[in-house]
């Protein structure tokens, strides 16, 4: 049974109740309009919500918030702080809808706070199995919100619907069986009346795919496997079996353009990880980028980054569509700077390959074709004793969000020059077990390696500029009309970059790592911006 714990506060009384069982209590709940499908389409047109993950559908997280801007951006200081009680790594993205907050928590977790005071509303836990299977961490990075309902992956791959008044549960749904090694960490993505969500899970030998539910019933309406079956185009690309057991995770969110009617999502590495002599082929369609039809889940093209990926390069990072002008004239892409070490440019309409580049440092290739495929440098693949490559295992960049700012026309990526020794073992494939099929180990510290935020012009895939960080980076990013460029590092700063420049205008040490991106948004024509660091919440304005 699902425990929902609801904080309600009576009239003006300095207070709270707390109600920990049903029958539920009437909760004062500030009111909010419910968000439509039109709110979202428009919703950079109200820059003090945040009404999605990436902020936007184009997944730019770009703000035309500018209260705080270069030239008061040092004057921040901290309004309020949120502890989540369970100590894990946040990876959440909180999203505010008319001043009410909405932060996901380790493991599978969803709290409501008042924008303003971080004062909460209600919280709902999502009860977990002992026995999960998982890669990389307990956490969760968001939510989705449709109307009054919010939508959250819960890490034994359910979806819960849950009512954003109240925190009641209204539906919840498995969508894949756990015990295989199937999860799910990131927020979804609203469509029109449907609900699009991805699977992790790539490290246990799972099938790929990308999900559509009716946000009412919690039905499943299609699924898009990513990697193809017999008879499929796409599935002579995996010897023999392998592609039952092939990954190609989907576990981070994508991105839509409501004109051309096209989801796009990344998908991950194919498994095993780094032993691919037991899945020779391309391996459609790991490391890719998917333009799916946005009613039926029909794919309509693909791009793959790293054929035959041995390395672990997941192309999983948040595609970002922008309208830019390219040789002369205006050209609908997507910008994606991958793990792999190259930045790409990509028309999003037909997935026709215009620019791309090494952003970072890297050794696996010796760049890419006219098609944006990579030539590989030979020798490369990893061995049973290990061969030296770069970028490591956690690439030039990875899941952290990216962003782009409509002020300058740059792309901004966290991006890391380091490189690790990867090898290779034989394991045979058991349901629910680890595929990886080798690993990887460092011969020096990580933070002896550069690492640094990188702006990069998606005309020419050139870098305009760069920001060193040291230690590395693990943040997200966010971009505001104020002229800034937000994120942090990973020994706990948090700060602000001139976005043309990149010149640092303030910074501050919240103390334990960012692993998040930051968000921005305002109440009574107030503007704030909040990160997560270790396991708090903290929001900053300018003095009042």
């Amino acid at each position: 049974m699902k425990r929902i714990t609801i904080l309600f506060f009576i009239l003006a009384a300095p207070f709270s109740v707390l109600a920990q069982e049903e029958p539920f209590q009437t909760v004062i709940t500030p009111a909010f309009s419910p968000v439509t499908w039109e709110r979202l389409l428009n919703a950079s047109d109200e820059p003090e919500n945040w009404l999605m993950y990436s902020g936007t559908l184009d997944s730019q997280r770009y703000s035309k918030l500018d209260e705080i801007n270069t030239s008061n951006v040092s004057e921040l200081e901290m309004k309020w702080s949120y502890q989540i009680p369970v100590i894990d790594r946040a990876e959440t993205v909180p999203m505010v809808v008319d001043g009410v907050m909405f932060i996901t928590e380790a493991p599978s977790n969803l709290v409501a706070v008042d924008a303003q005071t971080g004062r909460v509303y209600w919280r709902y836990d999502h009860d977990l199995p002992e026995d999960l299977r998982i890669c990389c961490g307990r956490n969760n990075r968001g939510v989705a919100i449709l109307g009054e309902t919010l939508f959250m992956s819960t890490l034994d791959a359910h979806l819960v619907a849950i009512d954003a008044r109240t925190g009641n549960v209204l539906w919840d749904k498995e969508v894949a069986d756990y015990e295989a090694g199937y999860s799910k960490t990131a927020a979804p993505l609203i469509v029109k009346d449907k609900v699009i969500t991805g699977i992790a899970g790539g490290e246990f030998g799972i099938r790929g795919f990308i999900d559509a539910y009716d946000p009412v019933t919690g039905d499943l309406i299609w699924r898009t496997y990513a990697i193809p079956a017999p008879g499929e185009p796409g599935n002579d690309t995996w010897s023999g079996d392998s592609w039952k057991t092939g990954g190609a995770a989907t576990w981070i969110t994508g991105s839509y353009d409501p004109d051309l009617n096209l989801i796009y999502w990344g998908t991950g590495n194919p498994g095993p990880d780094w032993n691919g002599d037991v899945r020779l082929g391309d391996n459609l369609y790991s490391d890719a980028a998917l333009a799916l039809n946005g009613d039926t889940g029909e794919l309509v093209w693909h791009f793959q980054f790293t054929p035959h990926d041995v390395h672990d390069y997941d192309s999983i990072q948040v595609p970002i569509l922008a309208d830019i002008q390219y040789q002369g004239s205006t050209r609908k892409v997507m910008m994606w700077a991958n793990r792999n070490a190259f930045f790409y440019t990509i028309d999003r309409a037909t997935g026709e390959f215009l620019e791309g580049k090494a952003y970072a440092s890297q050794t696996w290739a010796q760049g890419l074709d006219a098609n944006g495929r990579p030539i590989r440098v030979p020798g490369m693949a990893p061995t049973y004793e290990g061969i030296l490559v770069s970028p490591p295992i956690v690439g030039a960049t990875n899941w952290y969000s990216p962003g782009y700012s409509q002020q300058t026309g740059l792309f901004y990526v966290t991006s890391f020059d380091g490189e690790q020794e990867f090898f290779k073992r034989d394991e045979d494939y058991e349901e629910g077990e680890r595929f990886t099929g080798g690993g990887g180990r460092y011969n020096q510290p990580m933070d002896a390696f550069h690492s640094s935020i990188r702006a990069i012009n998606p005309e020419t895939a050139e870098i305009a500029w760069e920001f060193p960080i040291m230690p590395r980076s693990s943040a997200g990013i966010s971009t505001t009309a104020g002229g800034l460029v937000f994120t942090g590092s990973a020994d706990g700063y948090f700060f602000a970059l001139d976005a043309a420049t990149g010149e640092e205008l303030w910074h501050i040490s919240l103390g334990a790592r960012v692993h998040a991106a930051p968000m921005t948004f305002s109440v009574d024509n107030k503007q704030y911006v909040t990160i997560a660091s270790g396991n708090v919440v903290y929001t900053f304005g300018l003095p009042d």
